[in-house]
């Protein structure tokens, strides 16, 4: 009893720490969201409500490039941490100040068809879109660092649903404090929020220092790629990237011709934007939110079989509705399946990411993974159309579920079922940091 008794506090603070832990992340995941959809969403409305044209608020486009070629300036931030109050959340907290504060300086601008006016806003658009990817390195390499592998599932899904739940913030509660009261007010809250955000950034959890700081620049370019291939060798390396391209392929095709698929059925932009914006988001953060509870019992490997077998047949729910119709509720059903399974394959899949980093090059090992799938999301699912319009809607949509093939071959070499992590994760045990 008495042994009992002594471990139980133990116990306790250990379940502790991983509360806090998941619930840092979870806010870091919604300071991630909020300066990208008020850039993107909330001023694409203001500009169209004050009559620029659209042609003008289209170039807005250009500030999601910054997200794309983050890896480029990733290795950086490896090479040169602030110290307080650690390595990561120095960067995090300094770059949540500036972003609050150029939030807030869209107060200060009125939209108008002048083409002097929508540069200014536009560069300021830009220069929030550099420190929000910029944010998004250290978010992602803080994340890696701090979450043991037992937590990652649940990390991955806290900082899904704080994502989505900026999203929500802002797609919803930005554009009603608009309606209410104005656009400036809109982007005053999403400021204030950022900034209310930086002293819970200094509180979040410290991380272990490292072993060896990254020395020069030169190690912080080609480090990453030296410690990658020197923990997993040439061969293993290439089916990681690979894997990393192709996991997500039948949530990419399925997500790229969805609204068209829609539209063409009959459905009207409100009924589609309602569904897939409003009850779609919802139906996600309930899937991630049970991914990553599956997680921990089915460990790393399981959870990427399970939930990307399931991520994959979700789109059958698509080849009914164009296969049977439906109509209201057929598109109410396609859309929670799918939402839904994407939230778990969501949480697997950025746990994958996880497992690869060394926590000395996190930042841009990371960036470097997540900008191979963003590439190959755009890449592989642009031919989705052309297939779509030789076969069909229903028969496209069965062709999606095939897409998990090649992934799935993959993860019996890569990730298999009765191992725990995939090969050539990161071993603390045996990798140096």
């Amino acid at each position: 009893m008495s042994v009992s008794t002594d471990e139980r506090p133990t116990s306790e603070a250990l379940q502790a720490g991983a509360w806090r832990r998941i619930l840092a992340v979870g806010v870091e995941g919604f300071a991630s969201g909020l300066p990208l959809m008020s850039i993107s969403t909330l001023l694409q409305g203001w500009l169209t409500a004050s009559g620029v044209p659209v042609a003008m608020v289209g170039l807005l486009g250009l500030t999601e490039l910054p997200y794309t070629l983050k890896l480029f300036w990733a290795p950086l931030m490896d090479r040169w941490a602030i110290p307080w109050p650690d390595r990561r959340r120095g960067w995090m907290a300094l770059l949540q100040v500036l972003l609050g504060i150029g939030l807030l300086s869209f107060t200060r601008l009125q939209p108008s068809a002048s083409q002097a006016v929508v540069l200014t806003i536009g560069l300021t658009a830009l220069g929030v879109a550099i420190l929000s990817a910029s944010q998004d390195v250290v978010l992602d390499a803080y994340r890696t660092d701090l979450l043991p592998q037992a937590e990652r599932g649940g990390g991955a899904a806290a900082a899904t649903l704080g994502y989505r739940g900026a999203m929500l913030f802002i797609g919803a509660g930005g554009f009603l404090i608009a309606g209410r009261f104005s656009w400036q007010a809109a982007f005053a809250t999403a400021g204030v929020l950022m900034l209310a955000i930086a002293p819970i950034t200094v509180l979040a959890p410290r991380l272990q220092a490292i072993q060896h700081p990254v020395p020069n620049l030169r190690e912080a370019v080609l480090g990453p790629a030296r410690e990658f291939l020197g923990r997993t060798g040439p061969r293993r390396a290439l089916q990681i990237l690979v894997l990393v391209m192709l996991y997500r392929w039948p949530d990419g095709l399925l997500g790229l011709m969805a609204v068209p698929f829609l539209i063409q059925s009959g459905f009207s932009p409100e009924t589609i934007g309602t569904i897939q914006g409003g009850w779609g988001i919802g139906a996600a953060m309930a899937g991630t939110a049970v991914g990553g509870a599956w997680f921990s019992r089915l460990g790393l490997n399981r959870a990427l079989w399970v939930y990307g077998v399931i991520g994959a047949f979700s789109n059958l729910a698509y080849w009914a509705l164009a296969r049977f119709g439906g109509g209201f509720q057929g598109l109410l059903i396609a859309v929670s399946v799918e939402n839904f399974c994407s939230g778990m394959v969501v949480s697997a899949f950025l746990a994958l990411l996880m497992s690869l980093c060394n926590p000395r090059f996190s930042a841009a090992q990371y960036a470097l993974l997540s900008g191979i799938y963003a590439l190959s999301r755009s890449v592989l699912s642009t031919p989705g159309g052309l297939v779509a319009s030789q076969v069909g809607w229903s028969s496209f949509f069965g062709l999606t579920v095939a897409a998990a093939v090649p992934s799935l071959l993959l993860l019996t070499v890569v990730a298999p079922w009765r191992e725990r992590l995939p090969r050539g994760a990161f071993d603390p045990n045996r990798d140096a940091t």
